[in-house]
């Protein structure tokens, strides 16, 4: 990429009923489209509150994508739409109102970066963009590398049954002391964050363990 070359960049108000001290708060993660996906969104009141992804309840996204297809509706009632591809998936974007004139500067083909809110209507996910970017197509490489290297390394059926005898045993031996932390417990193991989080919700389902208080954990055997 020349690195005189310009980028273009549209800044996209917050179009949330969050106040602008609530949306500073929110974290903009970077997910691939596909998972995404298969996030479960948590309503309240008919509106979206979150979407549980990987362990974590998820507001704002960043994701780069590839623009495959554009639609505009003019008139008294104007709607504009993108549909972004990152090859795990396909998400629509969303604006309204003057704010459809944010996409005239967008094409089919473009690759961009785009920050915003995730948003629930009919039983599909879609995204309220705020930062809409324009990127080289090679960035879709770096983020699928820069997503692949944070994400917990697959262990096997062996590895796991010992994660998952090592944590009874760690919660059994902490009853003396009224339970333990599950934040001492992802210090102590060596495994990803994600799938001691994710045998830790097993344990909980299968009933060998429970929760006297979020963030602690008990034997019940």
């Amino acid at each position: 990429m020349d690195n005189n070359q310009k980028e273009d960049i549209v800044a996209m108000p917050v179009s949330s009923n969050l106040t602008t001290d609530q949306y500073k708060r929110h974290v903009a993660h970077k997910f691939r489209i596909g998972t995404i996906l298969t996030g479960k969104p948590i309503l309240e009141n008919d509106r979206l509150r979150f979407v549980e992804l990987n362990n974590k309840n998820v507001i704002r996204v960043n994701i780069i994508a590839n623009i495959v297809d554009k639609f505009l509706q003019e008139g008294e009632k104007k709607y504009g739409s993108i549909t972004l591809d990152d090859a795990t998936g396909q998400i629509r974007a969303k604006v309204f109102g003057e704010d459809v004139e944010k996409f005239s500067q967008l094409n089919q083909g473009d690759t961009i970066i785009l920050i915003g809110l995730l948003r629930y209507w009919k039983n599909e996910i879609y995204l309220a963009p705020e930062i809409l970017k324009k990127k080289d197509p090679a960035f879709l490489l770096i983020r699928k590398l820069e997503i692949e290297a944070e994400e917990p390394k697959l262990i096997d059926k062996e590895n796991l049954a010992q994660l998952k005898d090592k944590i009874i045993s760690m919660v059994k031996d902490a009853e003396k002391t009224n339970g333990l932390e599950v934040e001492k417990l992802i210090l102590e193991l060596k495994e990803h964050p994600d799938v001691i989080n994710k045998e830790i919700k097993r344990l909980l389902e299968d009933g060998m363990v429970y929760e006297p208080r979020p963030g602690k954990l008990r034997y019940l055997g």
